[in-house]
């Protein structure tokens, strides 16, 4: 009889913490099993932003664009070639790749007064489907 209880004890903490490694452990474990990081770039994630929005319209005077490219899951894809075109005015880089952050940084000068509407392209394929403006005045 002994030995049957031992056994039966033996299966039963067993059966406890296997139910408990998986409930509360699941989805760590699954996390941990993943890759860290996604490379596909989304368009719908990926931001663009410009400062300041009104600039002298001077060609001298110029307005930094930062383009942030984002994955589906929100992080940030690096080594993206992004080309930035405008309406108006003169983008200083037209080209330019994200860094480890997926920043690309790019300036934008005008001598003509008006809005320039700007759009950022990653890897000459996808537009991002936010859309910029800065005022030139």
């Amino acid at each position: 009889m002994d030995k049957k209880l031992g056994a039966l004890l033996v299966v039963f903490f067993l059966s406890v913490t296997l139910f408990i490694t998986v409930v509360f452990f699941n989805k760590p474990i699954a996390k941990f099993t993943r890759a860290k990081e996604d490379f596909l770039p989304s368009i719908a994630n990926s931001l663009i932003f410009a400062f300041p929005l009104t600039v002298k319209a001077d060609g001298v005077s110029a307005s930094t664009v930062n383009v942030f490219i984002r994955s589906d899951k929100g992080m940030p894809v690096k080594e993206q070639k992004i080309t930035l075109s405008t309406s108006l005015g003169e983008i200083k880089e037209t080209d330019g790749a994200t860094d480890d952050q997926g920043k690309a940084t790019f300036h934008i000068t005008s001598s003509k007064p008006g809005i320039a509407a700007i759009e950022a392209t990653i890897g000459g394929t996808m537009t991002l489907s936010q859309k910029l403006s800065v005022k030139f005045e």
